[in-house]
């Protein structure tokens, strides 16, 4: 009779990560909410481009909202998260919605970048025209 090996034990690091994508999924859920109580509706959730992915679109009428949602321990620790990489990717994603999936001839299109900060207590924070296009 063999033994069968024993069981690893789970990986710190591997539950850290599971437990940050809830939390994630958790402050998505909350901008959602937010964003519809204010009157937007949710055009998109984890949009995947060829350039990276958008954490939420909003739609107000004549107007188009490019989210990125953070979710750390405290609100300025997630504000201090927002790299000028995820800026450039979240500009590159944005502008390949509207042309591919947005954009109508004759349109103008109205946009802005927000980010919307969660924290461990629940709280959020959403700023508006957190950044605009060019803003290196």
């Amino acid at each position: 009779m063999t033994a069968s090996p024993p069981e690893k034990a789970p990986d710190p690091r591997s539950r850290r990560g599971r437990a940050a994508y809830r939390a994630g999924l958790s402050a998505e859920d909350a901008a959602a909410r937010r964003y519809a109580e204010l009157g937007g509706e949710i055009a998109g959730r984890r949009v995947r481009t060829p350039h990276g992915e958008i954490d939420l679109i909003v739609r107000f009428p004549g107007l188009t909202v490019f989210v990125e949602v953070k979710s750390r321990k405290n609100q300025s620790i997630a504000a201090e998260s927002v790299s000028n990489f995820q800026w450039r990717r979240l500009e590159a994603a944005a502008l390949h919605y509207m042309m591919a999936l947005e954009q109508k001839p004759g349109t103008d299109p109205v946009f802005r970048f927000d980010v919307a900060l969660a924290a461990r207590d629940g709280s959020l924070e959403i700023i508006e025209n957190a950044r605009s296009f060019d803003e290196w």
